[in-house]
């Protein structure tokens, strides 16, 4: 902590830029440069632009202008700030529990990228060949020439099973067996990065090379975090700058390749088609999208809100980082689509034949295979994954400040203190609790938790928040206390944010979820369908997450007291404690309220008692 922060007792941002820095690297994720290309151009190409810019106008900037205002404003993170609800307060609980199962295969993904990064680092890219299994040495050989990339329709993933690995049984299958129907890109992915085995049924060992890269991923972090915002807040200027970099990059040398033309046309050029606005499921895939992209209901929205000071304009940053978020899906579409142009050309094939994967393919299997057809490919292909290397980081740091924050808010005198075990100690147990996500069976358990605990817990987290604050807190309370940060505004001006926050964006949520449970289907990994088993722990993650939303209401309820209905008045209200935190900017509204935090801060040093006037900020 700082003397000159306003907030001696929580600290501050060093300086704006940090704040911002930190807060677009936060919603510019890697989902920004591997969906949303597939979602355009599956959607119509430029025509999908139309319904994703109206998604964020009215859903996404305005639940991004909300969670920043609400953890600004009172100065805590996503648990404590419902000291204004205190019925609501689970939905805290469950945006942590989020963030940390999250955090767990999100880290694994920048273990993708460590690999894969390191793995270019010789020439020719390894994926540039096929492989096959050889009984002289029983290892996975480079054939040496180009195999036959068109696939069959009936064609399967061959993945490596119990009889097929040394470790298992000690011994080779006889002769040589080719790998048919992949793609170099394919193989490598399948047979020597991930050495999947064919279903969640057979977890297998620990691939001891991710489970180091999986390591490297958290001691960055960690050492990033070491203190707090103050590290992280100096790390971000790189980490979120780089990315950008990157893209420029490889977008001057994708357009300057052959075929580049094409790739660009299929993704927003003459091939936009305006009919598929006529889709429902184009809204539907722009407004997830929106959800997504930026961060929303997870709390690190919040998290990163609480250290600002507290007359910010919370509003102008609302709108930079949401707009540079959608900026940036835009712009890595035309990096990532004029290099897949230029792959359309070299096979002779359209665009659309080349880049039929999303997620993990696109970003570890089309893509790589694209850069390997690149002069001087290793060059792009280090640039490439250190780039999704910094654009996890940068997402990675939010998500573990979250659960710090919440720690620290909830427990001061045990953790103020104690700043650097409180952000390492997660990062070690996080990395433990990943290792499963390392073995043979690994990338089935990161795509069930991304499927189940990204979507659904979500959607629900966030129609609560908009209930929760604007019908029971009070929209015009809360419209006042914005007000107190940022000044007054004119009616006019509060006109759509009533209208988003009261009715369009609840209806919107409402609508996706309902939606995505009529449709939903059982996940799957390409084509290996999940047993029953995964299924239901899949569901039991979700009911994790969110059981804690209906037991807190209901021990907050118990808890106080009178008769059922002043109980339930009483958690239905703001505590004692709950306003501004430093009373300085309590103003009339908060003036009479006996506050929890006490005008003067108590700090422990060297075992003496240091009185701070919270208005001090030099010696």
């Amino acid at each position: 902590v700082r003397l000159n922060d306003e907030n001696i007792d929580r600290g501050n941002w060093t300086n704006k830029r940090e704040y911002m820095l930190s807060m677009i690297g936060y919603a510019v994720v890697l989902g920004n440069v591997w969906r949303f290309p597939y979602l355009a151009y599956k959607n119509g190409g430029g025509a999908f632009l139309i319904p994703y810019f109206i998604m964020l106008i009215v859903a996404g900037i305005p639940l991004f202008f909300l969670e920043s205002s609400f953890g600004q404003f009172c100065s805590q993170g996503p648990v404590n700030v419902w000291r204004a609800l205190p019925i609501f307060q689970g939905v805290g609980v469950t945006m942590v529990l989020v963030s940390t199962l999250v955090a767990i295969y999100y880290n694994v993904i920048i273990a993708y990228s460590l690999y894969y990064m390191f793995a270019s680092f010789q020439s020719p890219l390894p994926w540039s060949d096929c492989f096959y299994w050889s009984n002289s040495n029983c290892s996975l050989t480079p054939r040496g020439t180009l195999c036959n990339v068109t696939r069959a329709s009936n064609w399967s993933v061959p993945v490596l099973t119990a009889n097929m690995t040394l470790w298992e049984n000690g011994t080779c299958p006889e002769g040589n067996i080719s790998i048919p129907v992949q793609s170099p890109s394919e193989q490598y992915w399948d047979l020597v990065a991930l050495q999947r085995f064919s279903s969640l049924d057979e977890t297998g060992p620990v691939v001891w090379h991710l489970a180091l890269c999986l390591l490297l991923g958290w001691l960055l972090i960690a050492a990033a975090l070491y203190k707090g915002i103050k590290s992280s807040g100096k790390v971000v200027y790189f980490t979120s700058t780089f990315p950008y970099v990157v893209l420029l990059i490889l977008l001057i040398r994708g357009v300057t390749l052959e075929g580049a033309r094409d790739g660009i046309e299929f993704y927003i050029g003459s091939q936009s088609n305006l009919a598929k606005l006529c889709e429902a499921e184009v809204w539907r895939d722009a407004a997830i999208h929106i959800f997504y992209s930026l961060s929303i209901a997870w709390g690190g929205v919040t998290a990163l809100s609480s250290y600002n000071k507290f007359h910010n304009n919370v509003f102008k940053d609302a709108l930079i980082v949401c707009l540079t978020n959608c900026g940036t899906s835009v712009f890595a579409g035309f990096a990532i689509f004029s290099i897949l142009g230029h792959m359309a050309h070299v096979y002779g094939k359209p665009v659309s034949e080349v880049c039929v994967c999303v997620g993990f393919g696109l970003a570890f299997i089309a893509y790589p295979d694209a850069l390997s057809k690149l002069p001087i490919s290793p060059l792009w292909s280090i640039l490439f994954f250190f780039m999704l290397l910094t654009l996890g980081l940068d997402s990675q740091f939010a998500g573990i400040e979250v659960i710090s924050t919440c720690l620290q808010d909830a427990f001061p005198e045990n953790f103020k203190s104690k700043n650097s075990i409180v952000y390492v100690a997660p990062c070690a147990i996080l990395f433990l609790l990943g290792l499963p996500c390392v073995t043979q069976a690994g990338i089935y358990w990161v795509t069930l938790i991304d499927q189940f605990c990204a979507g659904f817990v979500l959607l629900i987290a966030a129609l609560l928040e908009l209930i929760g604050v604007f019908y029971i807190y009070g929209g015009n309370r809360f419209i006042k206390d914005i007000e107190m940060m940022i000044g007054t505004r004119s009616s006019l001006f509060w006109l759509w944010w009533r209208a988003c926050w009261f009715f369009i964006s609840p209806a919107i949520i409402i609508v996706i979820l309902v939606w995505s449970l009529l449709t939903f289907s059982p996940p799957s990994y390409g084509t290996v369908q999940y047993p029953a088993w995964g299924v239901a722990l899949g569901w039991c993650m979700i009911a994790f997450c969110l059981i804690w939303i209906p037991l807190i209401a209901v021990w907050k309820i118990h808890t106080s007291q009178g008769n059922p209905w002043q109980r339930l008045c009483a958690v239905c209200s703001p505590v004692e404690s709950w306003g501004p935190y430093l009373e300085v900017h309590h103003g009339e509204r908060y003036a009479d309220g006996r506050r929890y935090y006490r005008k003067n801060s108590v700090h422990l040093q060297d075992n003496n008692v240091y009185i701070i006037p919270n208005n001090l900020t030099r010696l």
